[in-house]
C-alpha cells in the first residue's frame, strides 16, 4: 500500500503546484466551481460526463450520504455534492491527496458538503450500514485484495443501497503496456477481467444490476482531449502536478492499451439486497 501512496503523492507540495499553476493563468480562485477544475479534479477517463453517469447510477436524493473509496483529489466528491446537494465523505490511501482534495473543496465552495480523511479502502473504521450509497473511480487497479474491498463496500451499505464501481479492467488483447497512470509495471497493477469483477461483486453479497463497457467512448474522449490540446493548447493545471515528466508517456500508453483493447473501461452497478 505504500508503494501506491509513493506513486501518486510522493514529491510534497500539490496543494501549492495547483494553486500557484491556477494563479498564473489568471484564474480566480475565489469564484471557483468544480467544473472549473476538471482538467485535473477529474483523474479519470471520460472526466466529468462519467461522474454525471455515476451520479444517475446512485439514485441519489439531497439527502444521501455518500462514500467515496479511494477519492484522490475529490473530483467525483464535488461533482456529487454540487449537482446534488448530498454529503460525501472521501478516504484515500495518500494524504497528499486528502490536502489537494479538502483545499480544492474550500476553493469551490464545497467544504461544507465534502470531507476527506486518510484511510484504507479495505479497512475504513466506519460504522456498519452507514451510508446510503458508495462509489470507486480508477481504485481497484491499485488493489489485490479486491474481495476485502467489496466486502467493505457492502458493510458500509445501508440495505438497498447502491454501489457503484467504474473502473479500468483487463480486456483481450494482452499485457498492459506500462507505465500508466495508475502504475509505473506491474507490480502496483492488478487488473481483473470484467468476468472477475462480476465475480467479486457478486461474492461479496452484492446484486450486479447494470454494466456498461464504455472503452469505445474512452478512446474517442482521449483523441478528443488530444484534438483540444492541439488547438488550444494544455489546460493550467495537468496530472503531471502529481505524476512529473513521465506523464506523457503514461497517456501515451494509456490510449494504446485501449486501442489494442488491452484495457476496458466499465461501470457497474451493484445493489446491496434488502
Amino acid at each position: 500500500m505504500n508503494e501506491v501512496a509513493s506513486f501518486y503523492g510522493g514529491s510534497g507540495g500539490l496543494v501549492s503546484a495547483i494553486g500557484s499553476a491556477l494563479d498564473r493563468a489568471g484564474v480566480d480562485r475565489s469564484a471557483l466551481r468544480a467544473s472549473d477544475l476538471a482538467p485535473i479534479d477529474e483523474f479519470h477517463i471520460r472526466g466529468r460526463s462519467a461522474s454525471l453517469e455515476i451520479i444517475e447510477a446512485l439514485g441519489l436524493t439531497a439527502g444521501s450520504q455518500v462514500l467515496d473509496l479511494g477519492s484522490g483529489l475529490g473530483g467525483p466528491a464535488r461533482t456529487i455534492a454540487e449537482q446534488t446537494g448530498c454529503t460525501v465523505t472521501g478516504i484515500d490511501l495518500t494524504p497528499e491527496f486528502c490536502a489537494a482534495a479538502t483545499a480544492l473543496s474550500e476553493w469551490t465552495g464545497l467544504a461544507g458538503l465534502t470531507s476527506f480523511r486518510v484511510g484504507d479502502a479495505t479497512v475504513t473504521g466506519l460504522a456498519d450500514a452507514s451510508v446510503d450509497a458508495v462509489l470507486t473511480v480508477h481504485v481497484a487497479m491499485n488493489i489485490s485484495d479486491k474481495p476485502a474491498l467489496y466486502a467493505e463496500a457492502l458493510r458500509l451499505l445501508r440495505p438497498g443501497g447502491r454501489f457503484v464501481v467504474y473502473d479500468v479492467l483487463q480486456g483481450e488483447g494482452g499485457d498492459v503496456r506500462y507505465p500508466v497512470p495508475w502504475a509505473n509495471d506491474p507490480s502496483t497493477s492488478f487488473l481483473a477481467t470484467p468476468a472477475e469483477m462480476r465475480g467479486f461483486l457478486r461474492g461479496a453479497g452484492f446484486e450486479v444490476v447494470a454494466e456498461v463497457d464504455s472503452s469505445e467512448e474512452s478512446l474517442a474522449w482521449f483523441q478528443a482531449v488530444r484534438a483540444r490540446i492541439e488547438r488550444d493548447g494544455p489546460p493550467p493545471v495537468t496530472f503531471s502536478a502529481f505524476l512529473g515528466d513521465a506523464f506523457a508517456e503514461m497517456a501515451a500508453n494509456q490510449v494504446a492499451n485501449l486501442a489494442e483493447r488491452r484495457i476496458r473501461t466499465v461501470m457497474l452497478t451493484c445493489r446491496r439486497p434488502s
